[in-house]
Formats: C-alpha cells, sequence, structure tokens
C-alpha cells in the first residue's frame, strides 16, 4: 500500500495529505460518535441552520442520541474495525452528502479523504468550518489525525494517486463517472462502495388520500416536497415517478386534491428561478415526443409539471427531470412496478399503503431493484443502510475467532 502523498489540492478540513493518519479505530468507536456530537451541537446552534433543511437534516441524524441508538442495534459486538484509509468522491448536485459520507465512514472506524464537489455551496462552508474548529479541541487529536476533507478540479493524475494509497473508496456519481473510476488502479484489497445513477418513485393509494383530514393531507405535501425541493429533486432518492393505486374517477379527485396541497406549499417558498420553469417545459418538449405513453398535461403555474401516462413501460427512468417535474399513472395494485422495475430503482416513497407489501414483492419474487421503502417525508432520510449496502459493514472489517 502506497503511501498518502502531498499533492495540489486545497485543504478544507484537516492537515496534510501525507501526514494523515490511517490505522483504524473500532467500528462505532467512542471517538467517533464524540467528534460527530459535537459538530451536531456545533451545527444546530448555528443560526445559518434555519435556512438550508438539508444541513439541519445532517445535524439531526448526528445527534449523540442518535448514535447511541445506532449503536444499540449494532450486532459487531466489538469485533469489526475500520478498514483504514477511505477515499470518498462526493457527488456535486447533493450539498451535505460529502457529510453523510464521511460520518459514516468514520463511524465505520476509517481515516477519511473526502473530495468534494468544485461548487462551492454554503453548506459545504459551513459544516468544514465547525469540522475544522472542533478538530483543534483538545480530546479530539485522534479523530483530527485522521480527516480530510478536500477540493481539487477534476484530475485524474490526483484521484488515482488518491486511489491507489486507500483501503476503502466511496464514490458518489453517474454512470460512466462511476465506470471511469473503478477502471484506476487500487491495492489487492482495496473495497469499492459505489452509488451510480439510481431512479425513485412515490406509490399512493387514491382512498386514503381522500379520506386523511386536512391536516394530514398537509403534512402529506409538506414532507413531498421536502423529498422533493430540498434538493431540486436531484437527489437518488426524490421520486420522479407518482404511481395512483384505485379506480380513474376516485384517483382523479385525490390527485386534484393533493397536487393542490403540494402547490399551496410551494407558494409559501421563495420563488423558483426562471430557468427552472423553462427546463421544466424544454423536458417536456422533449418526453413528448420519445413517449407514445404521454395522454395529458397539467401544469400548476412554473411549479410543477404533470404528464400522464396511459400505461407503464419499461425505460421511463431514462426520462427523469428536475424542479418538479412527474410522471404519472394509475395501477390496480403494487403488482403492477413489476413491469417497470429494474436494477437502477432505489427509492419508494408511500402513503396509504403497506410497505410491507412492496418489501414482500421486491424479496419474494428476486427484483433486481428497489432497496428501500419509506413514508412520503422519508426520501432524503440517509442512514447507515442505503442502496442497499450496510454501510459499516461494507467499510469495515470483522476480526473473527474460527
Amino acid at each position: 500500500m502506497k503511501r498518502v502523498p502531498d499533492l495540489p489540492v486545497e485543504i478544507l478540513v484537516g492537515g496534510r495529505l501525507s501526514k494523515i493518519v490511517g490505522q483504524p479505530l473500532r467500528s462505532y468507536s467512542h471517538e467517533a460518535i464524540e467528534f460527530l456530537a459535537e459538530l451536531s451541537q456545533r451545527l444546530l446552534a448555528n443560526p445559518a441552520i434555519r435556512t438550508y433543511p438539508d444541513l439541519a437534516g445532517f445535524a439531526y441524524w448526528c445527534r449523540k442520541a442518535n448514535l447511541q441508538r445506532l449503536v444499540k442495534g449494532w450486532n459487531g459486538q466489538g469485533r469489526r474495525i475500520g478498514r483504514g484509509i477511505a477515499f470518498h468522491i462526493a457527488p456535486g448536485n447533493v450539498p451535505v452528502n460529502f457529510a453523510f459520507s464521511l460520518g459514516i465512514g468514520l463511524l465505520a472506524g476509517n481515516a477519511n479523504i473526502v473530495r468534494v464537489s468544485g461548487v462551492r455551496y454554503p453548506q459545504i462552508d459551513i459544516i468544514c468550518a465547525e469540522m475544522d474548529r472542533i478538530a483543534k479541541q483538545p480530546g479530539h487529536e485522534r479523530v483530527a489525525s485522521m480527516t480530510r476533507v478536500i477540493l481539487y478540479p477534476h484530475d485524474d493524475a490526483v484521484t488515482a494517486a488518491l486511489s491507489e494509497s486507500c483501503h476503502a473508496r466511496v464514490l458518489w456519481g453517474g454512470d460512466a463517472t462511476i465506470t471511469h473510476l473503478r477502471a484506476m488502479p487500487v491495492s489487492p484489497r482495496c473495497v469499492d462502495v459505489v452509488f451510480a445513477d439510481r431512479y425513485s418513485l412515490c406509490v399512493m393509494d387514491a382512498s386514503a388520500v381522500l379520506a386523511a383530514e386536512k391536516e394530514t393531507v398537509e403534512s402529506l405535501a409538506a414532507g413531498f416536497y421536502n423529498d422533493v425541493f430540498v434538493l431540486d429533486q436531484n437527489a437518488c432518492s426524490s421520486p420522479h415517478l407518482v404511481l395512483w393505486r384505485g379506480e380513474e374517477a376516485e384517483v382523479d379527485k385525490a390527485m386534484l386534491r393533493f397536487w393542490g396541497a403540494v402547490e399551496h406549499v410551494l407558494l409559501s417558498k421563495p420563488l423558483f428561478p426562471v430557468m427552472q420553469g423553462l427546463d421544466k417545459y424544454a423536458h417536456l418538449c422533449r418526453v413528448s415526443i420519445l413517449l407514445d405513453s404521454c395522454v395529458s398535461v397539467t401544469r400548476h403555474r412554473n411549479l410543477i409539471c404533470r404528464v400522464r401516462l396511459k400505461e407503464l413501460s419499461s425505460g421511463i427512468e431514462h426520462h427523469k427531470g428536475q424542479y418538479g417535474f412527474f410522471f404519472e399513472a394509475v395501477i390496480k395494485s403494487v403488482e403492477s412496478l413489476k413491469t417497470i422495475v429494474g436494477e437502477r430503482y432505489q427509492t419508494v416513497t408511500c402513503f396509504g399503503v403497506d410497505p410491507e407489501e412492496i418489501i414482500s414483492l421486491v424479496v419474494d419474487t428476486g427484483w433486481t431493484g428497489i432497496d428501500r421503502v419509506v413514508p412520503v417525508g422519508k426520501a432524503l432520510d440517509i442512514g447507515v443502510v442505503w442502496d442497499g449496502y450496510n454501510l459499516i459493514e461494507s467499510l469495515s472489517r470483522i476480526v473473527a475467532d474460527c
């Protein structure tokens, strides 16, 4: 294994790359939990948290109470230890993803080098500034010595040098990017955990929406807003397809009620940039030409664009939009999902539908896609199990006695 060299990168957290301590900790170490808990406290006290819901989500995730809950559910029994140095390449379209990736790598017991996107989101600067302050405090020397957050333009030479020096890589990106990165030489025992292009959807029961109290529908709409619009529909777990279970007439009424509530939420938020409306319209023109199954379009000002499909057909996942662009269809039962689900499918959010119905279909019939089924409003709640991986187990090794 090559030592980590000093490279032409900007260091956002930590010291020189060559000084990183690669000696791993046990998984869920006291040091890691204390560092992340302190980070949570600082972020929750930062006034900026009211501006950035994703920043708040990360801060709540690494609260000490939540980390202790994870420890209680952990069956590693103290026999797991980090692999060494984990190199993370974070996505460029989800600002706080780098922090979740780093936090999970640290909980697994690894030293971590995290490359953040060249897009300098305010959330990145806020988190890095707080991490740097904590790293300089007494009691956090161990974690500080094994933590680096870096920034550099696309440079295969730098990425290759870091890849050759690590024991695990956590790669976030599109299919082409992942394929390119996996072709780079790594040590024989290096483990890659990859998060490539994924597609997610929402399934709602029309009768449940119609029967719900006004406050419940308002809460449902607020949760849907968080799933989609907080990250401009860029998250791999944000729904792009909304399926309605029920009869046509019932579904039409449920759609009116639900989308009216979502529009009400959007009108209470800052206005979208004009370009987002133009992007939605351009995408509508494209799919209208490419897809024969489009039967109608409903637009809510420039906020939402809904394309009704006469039937579900495979390949719909290749027509993702952004900023509030949705395909919709009516289904008789969740078994209809089998006509479209492939390995690219990740998260199903649902309302009025028993998650076990969908989970059982995935497991019992051997579907290659759908890794996660959660209520509407929970799409962005990242955890130590993600994309079908138990990330703590993937990024650590077990010391056996047999």
